[in-house]
């Protein structure tokens, strides 16, 4: 076995799954040997890359419920995004008067806008699910992730970052919502988004946040947080005993978007372990606190990927089907 054959194979060992690497490993990296430039003697980048998309793409293929429980866990961050957009928008039309921009009407800040796309999201999802819903969802999370730099250029107020990140997170899932679902189980996010609005202006007479939008962000998410993570783990454990796992996937889908939730809380732990905790974490420690939720969110879906392809290799092996790699291959060797 000569230099280059070992390293794509120690390459093809790391990225495919076990039972991928038995009955096709050596055709993939004899594909790539034939079409390695001569006198090559480590794999391009380009190659690198390609086994790693290949890799990827049996991982998904092996892993049992994974296309189901993306779609249910998209269903469930649309009607978390369906919500907290109907409930700060609420929030920011009852802000008193000396908090309102003049540039946003009777609103507060530019959040307005991704307030109202997002809730836009949730009518097209039930009127005209599909093409057009996935259209406005990804323009729903560009409109929230372009409020930062929209605030940054004009000087217009925007809702703060612990509260747009989880809007963010939560919204890229929710374009993978499932748009086969019945009319009713479609009406999950709207219905979400009218049961907010009540709750909202009751929270604001009552409390009086006098349109800082940290004070009812500090516990609204977490508390919203709470209640995804023990909502899906219950849908989880009640779908894996009928041996349906669309919610173990859902699960490890929404970790991040829920740890992103729950940004104030872990900030400050991160701070102040002690009795005299600070009620608002600094900037610094809600940063490192996202960083970590991402890093360890990431690892945990695909360390789950990587043991389910680990798994499949005792049981029966995948059918026989077109060389995905040539095509990659053919434009990045050399």
């Amino acid at each position: 076995m000569t230099d280059l054959e070992r390293r794509y194979a120690r390459w093809t060992a790391l990225f495919y799954p076990a039972d991928y690497q038995r009955t096709r490993g050596s055709e993939l990296v004899d594909t790539y040997l034939s079409l390695a430039a001569p006198n090559r003697r480590r794999p391009s980048r380009a190659d690198i890359a390609d086994l790693a998309a290949g890799g990827l793409r049996q991982h998904l293929r092996t892993a049992l419920g994974l296309g189901p429980g993306f779609r249910l866990a998209g269903l469930l961050a649309l009607t978390t995004t369906s919500a907290f957009a109907s409930g700060w928008a609420i929030f920011e039309a009852l802000a008193p008067t000396v908090f309102r921009s003049r540039y946003t009407g009777p609103f507060m800040s530019l959040g307005v806008a991704a307030w109202a796309v997002w809730l836009l999201t949730a009518v097209v999802y039930v009127v005209a699910p599909g093409r057009w819903f996935r259209r406005l969802a990804v323009l729903a999370v560009l409109v929230t992730a372009g409020v930062v730099p929209a605030a940054m250029l004009t000087g217009i107020p925007r809702p703060p970052l612990i509260v747009l990140l989880p809007q963010l997170v939560l919204g890229i899932v929710a374009v993978g919502a499932a748009t086969r679902h019945r009319r009713w189980v479609r009406l999950t996010p709207l219905a979400a988004a009218a049961l907010t609005m009540p709750v909202t202006v009751a929270a604001e007479l009552r409390l009086n946040f006098y349109g800082d939008y940290y004070l009812p962000a500090a516990t609204a998410l977490p508390a919203a947080g709470a209640t995804l993570l023990i909502g899906v783990t219950l849908l989880a454990f009640g779908l894996a005993a009928r041996h349906d796992y669309r919610g173990v996937w859902a699960l490890l889908i929404l970790l991040t978007p829920i740890g992103m939730l729950a940004l104030n809380p872990l900030g400050a732990m991160l701070e102040d372990t002690g009795s005299g905790r600070p009620r608002v974490p600094m900037w610094s420690s809600m940063a490192a606190a996202a960083i970590l939720v991402a890093v360890v969110g990431s690892a945990l879906l695909a360390l789950a990927l990587a043991a389910r392809g680990r798994r499949s290799a005792g049981g029966r092996s995948l059918p026989a089907e077109a060389v995905h790699y040539t095509s990659g291959t053919h434009s990045s060797a050399g």
